[in-house]
Parts: C-alpha cells; structure tokens; sequence
C-alpha cells in the first residue's frame, strides 16, 4: 500500500521559512517525478514545484521561483520543500505527489498517480 506522507506545515509570520517532507512508503519512487501542490480556500489545487528522478532537473510555479526549492533523496524515498521569504498569499494546505514516470514538464493534476494527505501552511502579515 503506497502512502505519502507530508510533514512541516505550521504558522510562520510573512517573510519566514518553512521546510515541508514527504516520505514515500509501499514502494520506492527513484525513477518518478515528484513534486509539490498547494490548495488555498475556495481555490484550485495549484502546481508548486516539482522534481525529475534523479534530481537535476526542478520546475516551478512562477509564483514561487526564487523563493522556492525542491529536492529529493531517493535513499529515504523522501521529497523536500524548503519555502522562503513566505508571504500571505502562499498560505494553502500543501499536497505532496508522485507523478506518473511517463509524465515530463509543465506538470498539472491529471499526472499524478498518488497523493499525500496535505499539510496546512499559514502565512501571518
């Protein structure tokens, strides 16, 4: 049984960090995609960032880029999101996910094939 499970989500005054994990179970992952997307109230789950296997290639949201980054180790089946310089607007419950190894760049929803369970990032101003 495959499970993600998100981690790092809190309360952080604007302009603060935040580092979010996501630990992959049931299987190993090495050879997918995995990436980052977030769920603001009465919006669109979003896409964040995301990864490429062996962890040279990183996309991102263009209201993210410099101030986010995504990596990945692969020997703990693990994908990281270290957020910078938070603002406000970031604030969302933020979804970890495997896409499909098939799927290559810009990634949306319909490519992934599993999904975390979410972890509330708020933003104060």
């Amino acid at each position: 049984q495959v499970q993600l499970v998100e981690s790092g989500g809190g309360l952080v005054q604007a302009g603060g960090s935040l580092r979010l994990s996501c630990v992959a179970s049931g299987r190993t992952f090495i050879t997918y995609p995995m990436g980052w997307f977030r769920q603001a109230p009465g919006k669109e789950r979003e896409f964040v960032a995301a990864i490429r296997w062996s962890g040279g290639n990183t996309y991102y949201a263009d209201s993210v880029k410099g101030r986010f980054t995504i990596s990945r180790d692969n020997s703990k089946n693990t994908v990281y999101l270290q957020m910078n310089s938070l603002k406000s607007e970031d604030t969302a419950v933020y979804y970890c996910a495997v896409f499909d190894r098939g799927s290559s760049w810009p990634y949306n929803r319909n490519d992934a094939d599993y999904w975390g369970q979410g972890t509330q990032v708020t933003v104060s101003s």
